[in-house]
Protein backbone atom coordinates (compact mmCIF):
# COMPACT_ATOMS: atom_id res chain seq x y z
CA UNK A 1 0.00 0.00 0.00
CA UNK A 2 1.40 3.37 -0.99
CA UNK A 3 1.64 5.60 2.06
CA UNK A 4 1.51 9.35 1.62
CA UNK A 5 1.33 11.40 4.79
CA UNK A 6 -0.64 14.65 4.75
CA UNK A 7 -0.39 17.25 7.53
CA UNK A 8 -2.24 20.47 8.23
CA UNK A 9 0.21 23.34 7.95
CA UNK A 10 -0.71 26.40 10.03
CA UNK A 11 1.64 28.45 7.85
CA UNK A 12 -0.35 27.85 4.64
CA UNK A 13 -3.66 27.10 6.38
CA UNK A 14 -4.20 23.93 4.37
CA UNK A 15 -3.44 20.22 4.37
CA UNK A 16 -0.28 19.34 2.45
CA UNK A 17 1.64 16.21 1.54
CA UNK A 18 4.54 15.77 3.92
CA UNK A 19 7.85 15.89 2.08
CA UNK A 20 10.91 16.11 4.35
CA UNK A 21 13.84 18.26 3.28
CA UNK A 22 16.13 15.22 3.43
CA UNK A 23 14.67 11.93 2.28
CA UNK A 24 14.24 9.46 5.14
CA UNK A 25 15.09 12.05 7.79
CA UNK A 26 12.83 14.39 9.81
CA UNK A 27 13.83 17.35 11.96
CA UNK A 28 11.13 18.29 14.48
CA UNK A 29 11.24 21.06 17.09
CA UNK A 30 8.55 21.37 19.77
CA UNK A 31 8.36 24.17 22.34
CA UNK A 32 8.74 22.58 25.77
CA UNK A 33 7.71 23.68 29.28
CA UNK A 34 8.78 26.68 31.34
CA UNK A 35 9.94 24.90 34.49
CA UNK A 36 8.75 27.12 37.33
CA UNK A 37 5.70 25.07 38.42
CA UNK A 38 4.07 21.67 38.02
CA UNK A 39 3.20 20.87 34.41
CA UNK A 40 -0.57 21.22 33.99
CA UNK A 41 -2.84 18.82 32.15
CA UNK A 42 -3.28 21.16 29.15
CA UNK A 43 0.48 21.12 28.55
CA UNK A 44 0.43 17.34 28.86
CA UNK A 45 -2.08 17.15 26.05
CA UNK A 46 0.33 19.02 23.74
CA UNK A 47 3.30 16.80 24.57
CA UNK A 48 1.23 13.61 24.25
CA UNK A 49 0.02 14.80 20.84
CA UNK A 50 3.56 15.35 19.59
CA UNK A 51 4.60 12.02 21.08
CA UNK A 52 1.95 10.43 18.85
CA UNK A 53 3.32 12.30 15.83
CA UNK A 54 6.90 11.34 16.74
CA UNK A 55 5.93 7.68 17.17
CA UNK A 56 4.13 7.52 13.84
CA UNK A 57 7.02 9.10 11.95
CA UNK A 58 9.32 6.50 13.52
CA UNK A 59 6.85 3.76 12.59
CA UNK A 60 6.92 4.91 8.97
CA UNK A 61 10.67 4.38 9.02
CA UNK A 62 11.89 7.96 9.29
CA UNK A 63 15.01 8.75 11.27
CA UNK A 64 13.70 11.58 13.45
CA UNK A 65 15.69 14.16 15.39
CA UNK A 66 13.14 15.42 17.89
CA UNK A 67 14.22 18.54 19.79
CA UNK A 68 12.09 19.79 22.69
CA UNK A 69 13.48 22.64 24.77
CA UNK A 70 13.33 23.44 28.46
CA UNK A 71 12.74 27.14 29.22
CA UNK A 72 14.64 27.91 32.41
CA UNK A 73 15.21 31.65 31.92
CA UNK A 74 13.84 34.62 30.00
CA UNK A 75 10.13 33.83 30.14
CA UNK A 76 8.52 36.87 31.75
CA UNK A 77 5.07 36.89 33.32
CA UNK A 78 3.70 38.89 30.40
CA UNK A 79 4.31 37.91 26.78
CA UNK A 80 4.95 41.59 25.99
CA UNK A 81 8.27 41.77 27.87
CA UNK A 82 6.59 42.76 31.13
CA UNK A 83 6.78 41.46 34.68
CA UNK A 84 9.37 39.29 36.40
CA UNK A 85 11.12 36.23 35.07
CA UNK A 86 8.86 33.31 36.08
CA UNK A 87 11.69 31.11 37.36
CA UNK A 88 13.35 33.96 39.29
CA UNK A 89 10.08 35.01 40.89
CA UNK A 90 9.36 31.48 42.08
CA UNK A 91 12.92 31.22 43.44
CA UNK A 92 12.49 34.42 45.46
CA UNK A 93 9.19 33.25 46.92
CA UNK A 94 10.63 29.84 47.84
CA UNK A 95 13.95 31.37 48.97
CA UNK A 96 15.86 28.98 46.72
CA UNK A 97 18.42 29.29 43.97
CA UNK A 98 16.72 29.54 40.53
CA UNK A 99 18.44 26.32 39.44
CA UNK A 100 16.87 24.50 42.39
CA UNK A 101 13.47 25.52 41.06
CA UNK A 102 14.49 24.46 37.55
CA UNK A 103 15.76 21.08 38.77
CA UNK A 104 12.66 20.34 40.85
CA UNK A 105 10.16 21.05 38.10
CA UNK A 106 12.23 19.55 35.29
CA UNK A 107 12.43 16.27 37.22
CA UNK A 108 8.68 16.48 37.88
CA UNK A 109 7.99 17.11 34.19
CA UNK A 110 10.03 14.08 33.16
CA UNK A 111 8.22 11.87 35.69
CA UNK A 112 4.83 12.96 34.40
CA UNK A 113 5.85 12.41 30.79
CA UNK A 114 7.14 8.94 31.66
CA UNK A 115 3.86 8.16 33.42
CA UNK A 116 2.04 9.01 30.19
CA UNK A 117 4.42 6.67 28.32
CA UNK A 118 5.85 9.40 26.09
CA UNK A 119 9.19 8.80 24.42
CA UNK A 120 11.98 11.20 25.42
CA UNK A 121 13.10 13.65 22.70
CA UNK A 122 16.39 13.15 20.88
CA UNK A 123 17.74 16.38 22.38
CA UNK A 124 16.34 18.47 25.26
CA UNK A 125 18.35 21.73 25.34
CA UNK A 126 17.91 24.48 27.93
CA UNK A 127 17.86 28.24 27.51
CA UNK A 128 20.58 28.77 30.14
CA UNK A 129 22.78 26.24 28.38
CA UNK A 130 22.70 28.28 25.17
CA UNK A 131 23.34 31.87 26.24
CA UNK A 132 26.33 32.18 23.88
CA UNK A 133 24.26 31.06 20.89
CA UNK A 134 21.52 33.52 21.79
CA UNK A 135 23.97 36.44 22.11
CA UNK A 136 25.44 35.57 18.70
CA UNK A 137 21.94 35.51 17.20
CA UNK A 138 21.19 38.97 18.61
CA UNK A 139 24.44 40.30 17.15
CA UNK A 140 23.53 38.84 13.76
CA UNK A 141 20.06 40.43 13.76
CA UNK A 142 21.57 43.77 14.78
CA UNK A 143 24.11 43.52 11.94
CA UNK A 144 21.27 42.85 9.48
CA UNK A 145 19.53 46.05 10.62
CA UNK A 146 16.39 44.50 12.09
CA UNK A 147 17.08 45.36 15.74
CA UNK A 148 18.22 48.28 17.86
CA UNK A 149 19.87 48.70 21.25
CA UNK A 150 18.58 51.05 23.95
CA UNK A 151 20.20 51.38 27.39
CA UNK A 152 21.50 47.82 27.43
CA UNK A 153 18.40 46.16 25.98
CA UNK A 154 18.01 45.04 22.37
CA UNK A 155 14.65 45.07 20.60
CA UNK A 156 13.45 43.59 17.32
CA UNK A 157 12.10 46.29 14.96
CA UNK A 158 8.85 44.75 13.71
CA UNK A 159 7.72 47.63 11.49
CA UNK A 160 11.08 47.82 9.72
CA UNK A 161 11.05 44.07 9.23
CA UNK A 162 7.54 44.22 7.78
CA UNK A 163 8.61 46.70 5.12
CA UNK A 164 10.22 43.86 3.16
CA UNK A 165 8.86 40.75 4.92
CA UNK A 166 5.45 39.57 6.13
CA UNK A 167 5.45 39.66 9.93
CA UNK A 168 1.94 38.14 10.11
CA UNK A 169 2.61 35.25 7.73
CA UNK A 170 1.85 32.61 10.40
CA UNK A 171 -1.16 34.16 12.09
CA UNK A 172 -2.63 35.53 8.85
CA UNK A 173 -3.03 39.08 10.18
CA UNK A 174 -1.96 42.38 8.65
CA UNK A 175 0.45 44.55 10.60
CA UNK A 176 -1.99 47.46 10.63
CA UNK A 177 -4.64 45.30 12.32
CA UNK A 178 -2.17 44.04 14.91
CA UNK A 179 -1.02 47.60 15.66
CA UNK A 180 -4.60 48.81 16.07
CA UNK A 181 -5.36 45.99 18.52
CA UNK A 182 -2.22 46.47 20.63
CA UNK A 183 -2.28 48.76 23.61
CA UNK A 184 0.13 51.67 23.93
CA UNK A 185 3.70 51.12 25.12
CA UNK A 186 3.00 52.40 28.60
CA UNK A 187 6.08 51.75 30.72
CA UNK A 188 8.00 50.33 27.76
CA UNK A 189 8.92 53.69 26.21
CA UNK A 190 12.32 52.35 25.11
CA UNK A 191 10.64 50.49 22.28
CA UNK A 192 10.23 52.25 18.94
CA UNK A 193 7.04 50.42 18.07
CA UNK A 194 4.15 48.77 19.90
CA UNK A 195 4.87 45.32 18.45
CA UNK A 196 8.64 45.40 18.97
CA UNK A 197 9.85 42.60 21.22
CA UNK A 198 12.95 42.06 23.34
CA UNK A 199 15.86 40.00 22.10
CA UNK A 200 18.03 40.88 25.09
CA UNK A 201 16.85 42.52 28.32
CA UNK A 202 18.98 44.66 30.60
CA UNK A 203 18.99 43.15 34.08
CA UNK A 204 18.30 45.14 37.20
CA UNK A 205 20.91 44.59 39.94
CA UNK A 206 18.49 42.44 41.95
CA UNK A 207 17.64 40.16 39.00
CA UNK A 208 18.78 36.65 39.96
CA UNK A 209 19.64 35.31 36.50
CA UNK A 210 21.86 37.51 34.33
CA UNK A 211 24.83 37.14 32.03
CA UNK A 212 27.48 39.44 30.50
CA UNK A 213 26.90 40.53 26.91
CA UNK A 214 28.13 43.22 24.49
CA UNK A 215 25.27 45.39 25.79
CA UNK A 216 25.91 44.84 29.49
CA UNK A 217 24.54 42.43 32.07
CA UNK A 218 21.21 41.00 31.05
CA UNK A 219 19.23 37.94 29.96
CA UNK A 220 17.68 36.72 26.70
CA UNK A 221 14.13 37.39 25.59
CA UNK A 222 11.81 34.38 25.67
CA UNK A 223 11.37 34.07 21.89
CA UNK A 224 15.10 34.02 21.23
CA UNK A 225 15.95 30.64 22.74
CA UNK A 226 13.88 28.57 20.32
CA UNK A 227 15.44 30.23 17.27
CA UNK A 228 18.95 29.76 18.66
CA UNK A 229 18.46 26.12 19.63
CA UNK A 230 16.56 25.03 16.53
CA UNK A 231 19.28 26.62 14.39
CA UNK A 232 21.99 24.78 16.30
CA UNK A 233 20.46 21.31 16.34
CA UNK A 234 18.28 21.26 13.21
CA UNK A 235 19.81 23.89 10.96
CA UNK A 236 18.36 27.10 9.52
CA UNK A 237 15.59 25.05 7.88
CA UNK A 238 13.95 21.89 9.18
CA UNK A 239 10.71 20.01 8.70
CA UNK A 240 8.27 20.41 11.61
CA UNK A 241 7.86 23.07 14.29
CA UNK A 242 5.18 22.36 16.87
CA UNK A 243 3.58 23.70 20.01
CA UNK A 244 0.28 24.74 21.55
CA UNK A 245 -2.06 27.03 19.60
CA UNK A 246 -1.56 29.72 22.27
CA UNK A 247 2.07 30.08 21.11
CA UNK A 248 1.15 30.79 17.49
CA UNK A 249 0.10 34.50 17.57
CA UNK A 250 3.17 35.84 19.38
CA UNK A 251 5.91 33.33 20.23
CA UNK A 252 5.99 31.46 16.94
CA UNK A 253 5.31 34.61 14.92
CA UNK A 254 8.36 36.21 16.54
CA UNK A 255 10.45 33.08 16.00
CA UNK A 256 9.82 33.25 12.28
CA UNK A 257 10.73 36.95 12.20
CA UNK A 258 13.99 36.28 14.06
CA UNK A 259 14.99 33.45 11.73
CA UNK A 260 14.10 35.27 8.54
CA UNK A 261 15.94 38.38 9.77
CA UNK A 262 19.17 36.53 10.50
CA UNK A 263 19.06 33.62 8.03
CA UNK A 264 16.69 34.78 5.30
CA UNK A 265 14.54 31.66 5.75
CA UNK A 266 11.39 30.56 7.54
CA UNK A 267 12.79 27.90 9.89
CA UNK A 268 10.17 25.17 9.39
CA UNK A 269 8.37 23.76 6.37
CA UNK A 270 5.34 22.68 8.42
CA UNK A 271 3.93 24.39 11.51
CA UNK A 272 1.70 22.14 13.64
CA UNK A 273 -0.37 23.38 16.59
CA UNK A 274 -2.38 21.55 19.21
CA UNK A 275 -5.64 23.02 20.45
CA UNK A 276 -6.90 23.86 23.93
CA UNK A 277 -8.30 21.74 26.74
CA UNK A 278 -11.56 22.88 28.33
CA UNK A 279 -13.62 21.67 31.29
CA UNK A 280 -17.37 21.33 30.78
CA UNK A 281 -17.19 23.88 27.96
CA UNK A 282 -15.12 26.45 29.89
CA UNK A 283 -11.46 27.27 29.45
CA UNK A 284 -9.42 25.68 32.23
CA UNK A 285 -7.95 28.20 34.66
CA UNK A 286 -6.95 28.38 38.31
CA UNK A 287 -9.20 31.40 38.85
CA UNK A 288 -12.28 29.39 37.82
CA UNK A 289 -11.21 26.45 39.96
CA UNK A 290 -11.67 24.05 37.04
CA UNK A 291 -8.06 23.08 36.33
CA UNK A 292 -6.13 20.23 37.88
CA UNK A 293 -2.69 18.70 37.84
CA UNK A 294 -1.92 15.21 36.50
CA UNK A 295 -1.52 13.66 39.96
CA UNK A 296 -4.95 15.06 40.96
CA UNK A 297 -6.46 13.49 37.86
CA UNK A 298 -4.86 10.12 38.59
CA UNK A 299 -6.00 10.16 42.23
CA UNK A 300 -9.41 11.77 41.68
CA UNK A 301 -8.28 14.30 44.28
CA UNK A 302 -10.28 17.30 43.02
CA UNK A 303 -13.86 18.47 43.71
CA UNK A 304 -14.77 18.29 40.01
CA UNK A 305 -13.64 14.68 39.61
CA UNK A 306 -15.86 11.70 40.46
CA UNK A 307 -12.86 9.38 40.71
CA UNK A 308 -9.27 8.92 39.57
CA UNK A 309 -8.27 7.79 36.09
CA UNK A 310 -5.18 5.91 35.02
CA UNK A 311 -2.53 7.64 32.88
CA UNK A 312 -3.38 5.35 29.96
CA UNK A 313 -7.05 6.26 30.20
CA UNK A 314 -6.13 9.95 30.09
CA UNK A 315 -3.79 9.41 27.13
CA UNK A 316 -6.52 7.47 25.35
CA UNK A 317 -9.05 10.21 26.13
CA UNK A 318 -6.84 12.85 24.50
CA UNK A 319 -6.41 10.73 21.38
CA UNK A 320 -10.15 10.41 20.89
CA UNK A 321 -9.97 13.92 19.43
CA UNK A 322 -7.75 15.29 16.69
CA UNK A 323 -4.75 17.19 18.03
CA UNK A 324 -6.13 20.28 16.24
CA UNK A 325 -9.52 20.08 17.99
CA UNK A 326 -10.52 21.46 21.34
CA UNK A 327 -10.89 18.69 23.91
CA UNK A 328 -13.69 19.22 26.42
CA UNK A 329 -13.07 17.36 29.66
CA UNK A 330 -15.95 15.95 31.65
CA UNK A 331 -16.35 12.97 33.95
CA UNK A 332 -18.80 11.40 31.53
CA UNK A 333 -16.43 11.77 28.57
CA UNK A 334 -13.40 10.30 30.31
CA UNK A 335 -15.44 7.47 31.83
CA UNK A 336 -16.56 6.56 28.30
CA UNK A 337 -12.91 6.72 27.20
CA UNK A 338 -11.96 4.38 30.07
CA UNK A 339 -14.46 1.76 28.89
CA UNK A 340 -13.29 2.09 25.27
CA UNK A 341 -9.62 1.88 26.26
CA UNK A 342 -10.12 -1.22 28.42
CA UNK A 343 -11.99 -2.89 25.57
CA UNK A 344 -9.11 -2.35 23.13
CA UNK A 345 -6.53 -3.28 25.78
CA UNK A 346 -8.33 -6.58 26.40
CA UNK A 347 -8.20 -7.38 22.68
CA UNK A 348 -4.47 -6.63 22.69
CA UNK A 349 -4.05 -9.17 25.51
CA UNK A 350 -5.89 -11.85 23.56
CA UNK A 351 -3.50 -11.46 20.64
CA UNK A 352 -0.60 -12.90 22.65
CA UNK A 353 -2.18 -16.37 22.68
CA UNK A 354 -4.29 -16.15 19.52
CA UNK A 355 -3.38 -18.88 17.04
CA UNK A 356 -4.75 -19.44 13.59
CA UNK A 357 -6.84 -22.53 13.12
CA UNK A 358 -6.16 -24.96 10.33
CA UNK A 359 -6.84 -23.21 7.04
CA UNK A 360 -10.28 -23.93 5.65
CA UNK A 361 -11.80 -22.50 2.52
CA UNK A 362 -10.86 -18.83 2.51
CA UNK A 363 -13.76 -16.43 2.82
CA UNK A 364 -12.66 -13.75 0.37
CA UNK A 365 -15.12 -11.21 1.73
CA UNK A 366 -13.82 -11.58 5.29
CA UNK A 367 -10.22 -11.66 4.10
CA UNK A 368 -10.73 -8.37 2.25
CA UNK A 369 -12.64 -6.78 5.15
CA UNK A 370 -9.76 -7.38 7.59
CA UNK A 371 -7.14 -6.11 5.14
CA UNK A 372 -9.27 -3.02 4.52
CA UNK A 373 -9.40 -2.31 8.26
CA UNK A 374 -5.61 -2.64 8.47
CA UNK A 375 -5.37 -0.17 5.59
CA UNK A 376 -7.75 2.15 7.47
CA UNK A 377 -5.31 2.36 10.38
CA UNK A 378 -2.67 3.79 8.06
CA UNK A 379 -5.10 5.88 6.01
CA UNK A 380 -6.35 7.55 9.19
CA UNK A 381 -2.92 8.36 10.58
CA UNK A 382 -1.77 9.54 7.16
CA UNK A 383 -4.66 12.02 7.21
CA UNK A 384 -2.97 14.54 9.53
CA UNK A 385 -2.46 12.00 12.33
CA UNK A 386 -6.19 11.40 12.71
CA UNK A 387 -6.15 9.44 15.97
CA UNK A 388 -9.98 9.30 16.42
CA UNK A 389 -10.42 7.48 13.12
CA UNK A 390 -7.43 5.27 13.92
CA UNK A 391 -9.10 4.23 17.18
CA UNK A 392 -12.29 3.47 15.27
CA UNK A 393 -10.30 1.26 12.88
CA UNK A 394 -8.68 -0.55 15.81
CA UNK A 395 -12.09 -1.03 17.34
CA UNK A 396 -13.30 -2.68 14.13
CA UNK A 397 -10.24 -4.91 14.11
CA UNK A 398 -10.78 -5.84 17.76
CA UNK A 399 -14.19 -7.27 16.89
CA UNK A 400 -12.56 -9.83 14.60
CA UNK A 401 -9.87 -10.59 17.19
CA UNK A 402 -12.51 -11.17 19.86
CA UNK A 403 -14.60 -13.41 17.65
CA UNK A 404 -11.59 -15.56 16.73
CA UNK A 405 -10.42 -15.70 20.37
CA UNK A 406 -13.90 -16.79 21.49
CA UNK A 407 -14.09 -19.28 18.61
CA UNK A 408 -17.38 -17.81 17.48
CA UNK A 409 -15.75 -17.61 14.06
CA UNK A 410 -13.08 -19.80 12.49
CA UNK A 411 -9.80 -17.93 11.98
CA UNK A 412 -9.03 -20.46 9.28
CA UNK A 413 -11.38 -18.52 6.99
CA UNK A 414 -8.61 -15.96 6.31
CA UNK A 415 -5.15 -16.56 4.88
CA UNK A 416 -2.12 -16.93 7.11
CA UNK A 417 -0.78 -13.69 5.63
CA UNK A 418 -3.96 -11.78 6.57
CA UNK A 419 -4.02 -13.37 10.03
CA UNK A 420 -0.45 -12.26 10.74
CA UNK A 421 -1.13 -8.81 9.30
CA UNK A 422 -4.15 -8.41 11.59
CA UNK A 423 -2.03 -9.29 14.65
CA UNK A 424 0.91 -7.10 13.63
CA UNK A 425 -1.22 -4.08 12.72
CA UNK A 426 -3.14 -4.22 15.99
CA UNK A 427 -0.02 -4.58 18.11
CA UNK A 428 1.91 -1.93 16.15
CA UNK A 429 -0.81 0.68 16.48
CA UNK A 430 -1.96 -0.06 20.04
CA UNK A 431 1.51 -0.19 21.57
CA UNK A 432 4.00 1.54 19.26
CA UNK A 433 2.03 4.24 17.42
CA UNK A 434 -0.65 5.21 19.95
CA UNK A 435 1.80 4.59 22.80
CA UNK A 436 -0.70 2.70 24.94
CA UNK A 437 0.12 -0.08 27.36
CA UNK A 438 -1.73 -2.39 29.68
CA UNK A 439 -2.81 -0.84 32.98
CA UNK A 440 -2.84 -4.14 34.83
CA UNK A 441 0.76 -5.07 34.10
CA UNK A 442 1.43 -6.22 37.66
CA UNK A 443 1.78 -9.87 38.59
CA UNK A 444 -1.03 -11.77 40.28
CA UNK A 445 0.54 -11.55 43.73
CA UNK A 446 0.72 -7.74 43.55
CA UNK A 447 -2.90 -7.55 42.39
CA UNK A 448 -4.08 -9.80 45.22
CA UNK A 449 -2.07 -7.84 47.79
CA UNK A 450 -3.37 -4.48 46.58
CA UNK A 451 -6.96 -5.74 46.54
CA UNK A 452 -6.54 -6.83 50.17
CA UNK A 453 -5.14 -3.40 51.13
CA UNK A 454 -8.00 -1.64 49.32
CA UNK A 455 -10.50 -3.82 51.20
CA UNK A 456 -8.88 -2.95 54.56
CA UNK A 457 -8.83 0.77 53.70
CA UNK A 458 -12.50 0.76 52.72
CA UNK A 459 -13.34 -0.98 56.01
CA UNK A 460 -11.36 1.69 57.91
CA UNK A 461 -13.29 4.47 56.15
CA UNK A 462 -16.59 2.67 56.83
CA UNK A 463 -15.67 2.60 60.53
CA UNK A 464 -14.76 6.29 60.31
CA UNK A 465 -11.14 5.44 61.11
CA UNK A 466 -9.89 8.15 58.76
CA UNK A 467 -6.43 8.30 60.33
CA UNK A 468 -5.72 4.70 59.29
CA UNK A 469 -7.36 5.27 55.93
CA UNK A 470 -5.13 8.27 55.22
CA UNK A 471 -2.07 6.45 56.54
CA UNK A 472 -2.62 3.59 54.09
CA UNK A 473 -3.13 5.98 51.20
CA UNK A 474 -0.05 8.09 51.94
CA UNK A 475 2.12 5.07 52.70
CA UNK A 476 1.28 3.47 49.35
CA UNK A 477 1.84 6.75 47.54
CA UNK A 478 5.32 7.05 49.04
CA UNK A 479 6.31 3.67 47.57
CA UNK A 480 4.80 4.29 44.14
CA UNK A 481 1.16 3.16 44.30
CA UNK A 482 -1.74 5.57 43.74
CA UNK A 483 -5.19 4.59 44.99
CA UNK A 484 -8.15 5.77 42.93
CA UNK A 485 -11.07 6.96 45.06
CA UNK A 486 -14.66 7.44 43.97
CA UNK A 487 -17.97 8.06 45.67
CA UNK A 488 -18.30 4.26 45.97
CA UNK A 489 -14.98 4.06 47.83
CA UNK A 490 -11.51 3.02 46.71
CA UNK A 491 -11.96 0.98 43.54
CA UNK A 492 -8.59 0.42 41.90
CA UNK A 493 -4.96 1.58 41.77
CA UNK A 494 -2.16 2.52 39.42
CA UNK A 495 1.61 2.62 39.54
CA UNK A 496 3.02 6.16 39.71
Amino acid sequence: MEQKLFVYNTLTRKKEEFKPLNEGHVGMYVCGPTVYSDVHIGNCRTFISFDLIYRYLLHLGYKVRYVRNITDAGHLEGDSDEGEDKVSKKAKIAQLEPMEIVQKYTVDFHKVMETFNTLPPSIEPTATGHIIEQIELVKDILDKGYAYEVNGSVYFDVEKYNQSKDYGILNGRKLEDMLNNTRSLGGQAEKHGKLDFALWIKAKPEHLMQWPSPWGMGFPGWHLECSAMSNKYLGHQFDIHGGGIDLMPTHHTNEIAQNVACCGKNPASYWLHTNMLTMNGQKMSKSLGNSFLPHELFAGDHPLLKKGYSPMTVRFFFMQASYRSTVDFSNEAIEAAEIFYKKLAESAKKLASLQQNELTTVDEETNKAINDICDDCYNSMNDNFNSPKTLDALNNLSKWINSYAAATRNSGEITAETFERMKKTYNDFFYDVLGLKQDDNENADTNDLMNLIIKLRNEAKLNKDYATSDKIREGLKNIGFQLNDSKQGTTDWVRI
